[in-house]
């Protein structure tokens, strides 16, 4: 059964196209981008996975074997084949995945010289848009022209900071860029939501982190919170979302209530904006 059999939800209007984005790595950028699917498809909402990174993360999370592609998101981007003949199934309930290999990795510099570089994933986008609820673009961690074609691409971006030290660390950065692109690209550009990973409620770091995060960035700061879990950080090497792999795990449900606050943001969308955005 192909991605076009699959109805998506009569709730949903829009698609959302959503940038996964933190240019520091570690933060759990695809970990949210497999998982806040999975529990989305659960939820009865269709969605799609373009994996911008080279690492390939949202791919194996998936369990996609990458080994045996033979087209990947880079084709797409560089070569145009249409994404629809990319698209990979995957094991949850509605959730579909444009995978990335490691050649990915040569596009950064291959853009360079490309035509409308700045605009090549929003073309492979703009034809199957309609047929999701929402679509995610799980970004690499720098911003070279990958994130910048990322950020073309989206309506609005989600921010994952893990609960550490120099949790904020070029997160100003990133939002300059963010403006940046706003300005001369994407003028409808905005940010989706911030949301807390690898959260441990036993350390006063944590807490401080959540603090300061809240303060900085105001009602943008998702409500959930999601745990620093050792099942997570398992469950990709099994190739599956931790909902699958452990449902009553906290992450598990971590990830539901956060598909929920996500819904929810959708359907009350007015986007504050942080203080320097």
């Amino acid at each position: 059964m192909g991605f076009r059999d699959i109805s998506r939800s009569k709730s949903e209007k829009d698609t959302r196209v959503i940038a996964i984005i933190n240019q520091k790595g570690g933060v759990g950028k695809s970990t949210t981008a497999v998982n806040l699917a999975a529990a989305l498809g659960e939820q009865n909402r269709k969605v799609l996975i373009v994996d911008f990174d080279p690492q390939g993360n949202s791919t194996s999370g998936f369990g996609i074997d990458k080994e045996e592609l033979t087209q990947c998101v880079y084709d797409a981007i560089l070569h145009d084949v249409p994404a629809e003949e990319i698209i990979q199934e995957t094991s949850c309930k509605k959730v579909f995945v444009v995978p990335a290999t490691i050649q990915l990795a040569g596009a950064e510099i291959e853009l360079v010289s490309a035509m409308a570089r700045e605009t090549r994933l929003k073309d492979m986008i703009d034809p199957i848009k309609d047929e999701f609820d929402f679509i995610f673009i799980d970004c690499p961690p720098s911003l070279g022209l990958l994130t910048i074609n990322a950020l073309a691409a989206a309506d609005s971006v989600l921010i994952p900071i893990q609960c550490e030290y120099y949790a904020l660390e070029g997160v100003t950065k990133l939002l300059e860029s963010m403006r940046m692109v706003k300005g001369r690209i994407n003028k409808d550009l905005d940010t989706f939501g911030v949301l807390l990973t690898m959260y441990d409620s036993r350390t006063s770091l944590s807490n401080q982190v959540v603090e300061e995060v809240r303060r900085y960035f105001g009602n943008l700061a998702f409500k959930t919170l999601i745990p620093r879990s050792v099942k997570v950080s398992e469950a990709p090497s099994y190739g599956l979302p931790i909902i699958k792999y452990s449902p009553s795990n906290k992450g598990a449900r971590a990830y539901m209530n956060l598909a929920r606050e996500v819904i929810r943001r959708c359907l009350l969308y007015t986007s504050p904006s942080p203080r320097d955005s």
